[in-house]
């Protein structure tokens, strides 16, 4: 497994920095929040339009990809990062930093909607063998991510942007001389199929619960800083890091063992039911930092293993295309990262000491909407999945496996 052309290794490296992005910002949202006088709910928009952006553009970068090839994606998405990542750390003003972090958005979801397909492609030995090495690749990238923010952020609040846009540009660079040309493939998709796969109801069950959970997905990412008014950048990238490293090695090594021990949407069921009872347990002990700290690091085991296990329902949950299936879920769950942080943050108000329990609350009854939702659907869903792994034999089925991978 190891023993991978220097191709690979390229867009693995791209993979870890592009993975930083969505954990970088979280030690620095306090400084953020102080330094350019804004509130906390504005500077949750910076999720906000990461998110939403990152959503709708995965209703098009099938599009762009099977018309243009994976490797000028892979570059165009690469450029985008560099440059808005670049430009987030030279703004003067929150709204400037959350309309180029939209931008980033945009580069994020061309560049990891092709990653994982390009590495399967170019990879020597088994496809698994090549889907192990990027699932490694994500996970220090989601894991490494608020570390190193917390590292840059103690120097300055735009140290952490400028070193995304400095790795890109290695990343960039590496990509361009090794990764050969890779021209399109296969049938050219349209925008509308994502929206006619939703409307096959196993897949739309599972878009919807997706939309809750991943309320309280960002919640956990959004509002844990704010409940930490004590705790300084540096001390913050360590509390999300131990989160990062639950989340990798949970989602590799646990959740297989718990899908085949109880199959797919139990496992699903029963890990969205712990997380809201994590939640639960924040919102009601949000002042004491020691329950919050340990609520968030545990979060990371209950969200490593439903990426991985709502994955493998989507795989089987509509009779499409598997990336035309994920690039419907992925538009429709990326609602609930976008509105969850906005949402979470707005109800601490102006007085967040007073209101620190109210974004957790928010969080845990919309994770346990997403446990009802399921619930009701869960015979619908199951008998698209039977409790079964999916194997991911091709380029198309290992670009749908990616995207469901994003959380």
């Amino acid at each position: 497994m190891l023993k991978q052309p220097r191709a690979v290794w390229a867009v693995a490296f791209a993979c870890v920095i592009a993975f930083m992005g969505i954990g970088l910002v979280d030690p620095i949202l306090k400084s953020i929040a102080s330094q350019l006088d804004a509130t906390p709910s504005q500077v949750s928009l910076m999720f906000t339009s990461y998110m939403a952006i990152m959503g709708v553009a995965m209703l098009v970068t099938g599009v762009i990809s099977s018309r243009i090839g994976a490797k000028r994606t892979l570059l165009s998405g690469l450029v985008l990062i560099i440059v808005f990542a670049a430009l987030a750390g030279s703004s003067n003003s929150v709204g400037a930093i959350v309309g180029f972090r939209a931008g980033w958005g945009l580069g994020n979801a061309l560049f990891v909607a092709t990653a994982l397909a390009t590495i399967v492609t170019a990879s020597k030995g088994s496809t698994g063998q090549a889907i192990i090495l990027f699932e490694a690749a994500l996970g220090i990238g989601i894991a490494s991510g608020p570390l190193i923010g917390g590292v840059l952020g103690e120097h300055s609040w735009r140290a952490p942007f400028y070193g995304v846009s400095v790795l890109m540009v290695i990343a960039l660079v590496a990509t361009s001389f090794f990764l050969p040309s890779t021209p399109p493939t296969g049938r050219k998709t349209s925008l509308a199929d994502p929206f006619r796969a939703l409307g096959h109801k196993p897949l739309l069950i599972l878009a919807l619960t997706a939309i809750f959970y991943n309320i309280g997905f960002f919640t956990i990412l959004a509002a844990g800083p704010f409940a930490l008014p004590k705790s300084g950048i540096i001390q913050i990238g360590w509390i999300y890091f131990g989160w990062g490293v639950l989340v990798a090695l949970v989602s590799v090594v646990v959740a297989p063992i718990v899908q085949r021990a109880i199959g797919t949407v139990p496992a699903i069921i029963v890990t969205l039911a712990l997380f809201t009872a994590d939640m639960l347990m924040m919102a009601i002990w949000a002042d004491h930092p020691t329950v919050v700290i340990v609520g968030i690091i545990a979060s990371g085991a209950f969200i490593g293993n439903n990426n991985t296990l709502i994955t493998e329902a989507v795989m089987g949950a509509a009779p499409v295309e598997r990336p035309v299936a994920s690039a419907a879920y992925s538009f429709v769950r990326f609602c609930g990262g976008a509105v969850g942080p906005y949402v979470a943050l707005k109800l601490f108000g102006e007085a967040p000491d007073v209101h620190v329990h109210a974004p957790f609350w928010f969080g845990a009854v919309s994770v346990a909407v997403g446990v009802v939702i399921l619930g009701l659907g869960a015979r619908t869903v199951a008998r698209t999945t039977h409790g079964e792994v999916v194997e991911v034999g091709s380029r198309d089925e290992a670009e749908a496996v990616l995207v469901g991978d994003l959380d």
